[in-house]
């Protein structure tokens, strides 16, 4: 049943991704199919706290009970912060916000467990209750309950925002994996592709301790081994079949340096593997939109990938003869589309509908996403 809300058009929208370096915060107002993104707020976490979610997430059999309960208020405070921040730049009083709709932070998925199973942390009552905003959380876990992969889920936010039945076309968000979403079928395609960023980041911070790739500069100076590259395409997850979603619990340092001695180029220079991977990711990206939507004639990327030049000119190369351009072009800054997504799913689930796409997800049904914890009386 949909939940009797403040005559407010105004929403927060909280995520962090798999990079774990902190928190992307919109604040938006909505409309009938459009959306304006009042202010945003990028607010790092503190080092320790990144630190301690890259171990804790990487090592899951070292990740104790104490220590998940010692992130999750962490990191609830953290997006507590961020919301309170984002507001007070923007010289909004909390109290005119209808819902925060908070991601939280993924510590575990794992949609093809025995049980599947995936867990966002960043405790919601901590985010309502230091806010005074009611607050939607744990969006994923009910696509699960009825057999879904818990992902992707800005999908439905792509199909509210960005369809055009005239035009072939598709979003593609590049973050630590990718995920498409081809909007020119009758019904909507989309799934995780493989890895956006996640490999790439990994590889440079092991390498040369950076967070990430700067423009793709790295990759850039190195040559690409076919023979790695082939053997990192032979790998399963490239072939299954729709609905599918990943993360860094499978595409992670332990699979690159698998493919690595599979294919016998263990002496491969680093610059080298990392030329690799990047065509790893815009090779898979576009067989995946080729093969799903032969028709298609514009992509629209966002996501912090669009931030790395060397990634988007392999896509371009990879996808000749279609216009990649980003979600920019059409009103909403790459950088906060998925902040935006979350919004928007608190928002429909205030409204009692539905957020997930079962023909995305497999879910048997369509379901109201969230568990809402209201603002104090």
């Amino acid at each position: 049943m949909p939940i009797e809300a403040e005559p407010s058009s105004l929403y927060v929208g909280l995520i962090s991704g798999t990079s774990m370096d902190g928190i992307d915060a919109a604040l938006v107002e909505f409309g009938n199919h459009r959306c304006e993104v009042r202010a945003t707020a990028a607010v790092s976490y503190p080092a320790k706290l990144r630190v301690e979610l890259l171990r804790e997430s990487r090592t899951p059999a070292n990740c104790t009970i104490d220590k998940i309960g010692h992130l999750d208020q962490w990191v609830g405070e953290c997006f507590r912060d961020a919301a309170l921040e984002l507001l007070s730049q923007a010289k909004v009083d909390p109290k005119s916000v209808n819902a925060i709709g908070s991601h939280g932070q993924t510590l575990r998925h794992q949609p093809r467990a025995a049980r599947p199973f995936t867990m966002q942390i960043g405790d919601a009552n901590i985010i309502a209750a230091g806010t005074g905003i009611t607050t939607v959380a744990d969006f994923r876990r009910r696509d699960i309950a009825v057999g879904g992969e818990g992902a992707p889920l800005t999908p439905a936010f792509h199909q509210w925002l960005f369809s055009n039945p005239e035009k072939g076309r598709a979003v593609l968000n590049i973050g630590g994996i990718a995920n498409v979403t081809m909007l020119s079928s009758p019904t909507v395609i989309g799934f995780d592709t493989g890895p956006g960023n996640t490999l790439l980041d990994g590889w440079i911070r092991n390498n040369l301790d950076q967070p990430y790739d700067d423009k793709g500069n790295w990759a850039r100076s190195g040559t690409v081994s076919e023979v790695l590259l082939d053997e990192m395409l032979r790998d399963a997850y490239f072939s299954l079949l729709p609905p599918k979603s990943t993360g860094f619990e499978y595409f992670n340092g332990a699979w690159i340096r698998s493919k690595i001695s599979a294919a016998s180029v263990v002496n491969l220079p680093a610059a080298d593997v990392q030329a690799t991977l990047a065509e790893l990711s815009a090779s898979t990206i576009a067989k995946s939109l080729l093969h799903f939507s032969p028709a298609i004639e514009e992509v629209l990327v966002c996501g912090g990938g669009v931030h790395n030049t060397d990634l988007m000119q392999r896509l371009r190369s990879n996808l000749s003869g279609t216009q990649v351009t980003t979600t920019d072009a059409f009103g909403l800054h790459p950088d906060w589309v998925e902040a935006v997504a979350f919004a928007w799913l608190a928002k429909r689930r205030l409204e009692g509908k539905p957020g997930n796409l079962p023909g995305v997800t497999g879910a048997r049904r369509a379901e109201i996403l969230g568990a809402v914890y209201l603002r104090s009386a």
